[in-house]
């Protein structure tokens, strides 16, 4: 009996620990649903959280500049999108969060957005290059966003400022209805709504990201200091589940940075999932915007970025980037990744 009891105690201890072992550690993400999450979709569908043991939740957001509110609840432990006047004034008003890694940027020859018109402006004549814009309804995301600071560098190319169109905030999804609806002459969108627009005869490309704005840092990966506080080693498990992703994406890709072969297919049928595109064929005609496939961060460009939101007197209080920028998690995770070979 004392046996039998002793045997029945120690079952009973392994299959508790077994229970807090399968516990899983659960992970918020704030995302814009754009084809840029790719290294976030690969890794979830691929199984890559749960390896690091990690219960991965997508939480969708207009953009990244709306992140403050659930951040700040704890409704949100990470967020992939673009540095914001917004995050900047929360850093500056003592919100801990912190960019950790890259998610896109825009290297020569890799567009992340393009300024579209309405074709049939373009048709008539209407609008031959950008100084043609002014006075146009011009949808972009929220205002303060990096993407503020690529379309205030495609204006200038023109001649032309910020003030000299009229702005309205809309969702990528959103610009291409509007669009079609004639609501707005012309937007900044990221893929995939840029190529679903013109796929569909609602606008003509005008000017890449790439050239008005080369290496531009336009999204990152930010963690919250609270997340990185109180569960360090579930932060970099992140990083190197996501840097699986994104390299299993690159890998994927060709020269032009197009999707290719068995490997681009199998990327394909994933966007296809996960974004609003279910047509395979889509993601076959345009070049992919280039995620690091070590995650490093472009921080002049953020410097660049926090610096024209000050001047356009978006940016309240003082802002210190080396305690922004945190490298540590992402360090950690290429160390045991190794760096990357294509």
């Amino acid at each position: 009996m004392r046996l039998t009891g002793a045997v029945a105690g120690l079952v009973f201890s392994l299959g508790a620990f077994g229970a807090d072992a399968a516990e899983m550690d659960k992970v918020a993400v704030g995302y814009t649903q754009t084809a840029t999450d790719i290294g976030l979709y690969v890794a979830d569908k691929r199984g890559y959280f749960k390896d690091e043991n990690i219960d991965f939740n997508l939480v969708l957001l207009d953009s990244a500049a709306r992140m403050i509110a659930p951040i700040a609840s704890g409704d949100l432990q990470v967020v992939a999108g673009a540095p914001s006047a917004s995050f900047f004034n929360a850093v500056a008003r003592g919100i801990d969060i912190r960019i950790v890694a890259d998610k896109v940027s825009t290297p020569p020859g890799r567009p992340s957005q393009t300024l579209i018109v309405r074709k049939d402006l373009v048709d008539s004549g209407r609008v031959k290059s950008i100084a043609d814009l002014k006075g146009m309804k011009f949808a972009n995301g929220a205002p303060g966003t990096g993407a503020s600071v690529t379309l205030e560098r495609m204006l200038a190319t023109g001649g032309l400022k910020l003030s000299d169109i009229e702005l309205v905030s809309l969702a990528f999804p959103q610009m291409v209805v509007a669009l079609a609806n004639k609501a707005v002459d012309a937007a900044l969108p990221a893929e995939p709504a840029t190529t679903q627009a013109v796929e569909r005869g609602f606008a003509t490309k005008l000017l890449g990201d790439d050239v008005a704005y080369p290496n531009h840092e336009i999204a990152v990966i930010y963690f919250t200091g609270k997340f990185v506080g109180e569960k360090p080693d579930v932060a970099k498990r992140f990083l190197k589940a996501f840097l699986r992703g994104v390299r299993d994406h690159d890998d994927a890709l060709g020269p032009d940075g197009k999707l290719v072969g068995e490997k681009g297919e199998a990327i394909i049928n994933i966007l296809n999932e996960y974004t609003p595109i279910k047509d395979p064929q889509f993601y076959r005609n345009f070049p992919l915007a280039a995620c690091n496939p070590d995650g490093t961060i472009n921080v002049e460009s953020i410097a660049t970025d926090l610096a024209a939101f000050k001047a356009q007197g978006l940016i309240e209080g003082d802002v210190d980037l080396a305690k922004v920028v945190d490298t540590r998690f992402l360090d950690a995770a290429v160390k045991e990744l190794g760096p990357y070979k294509k």
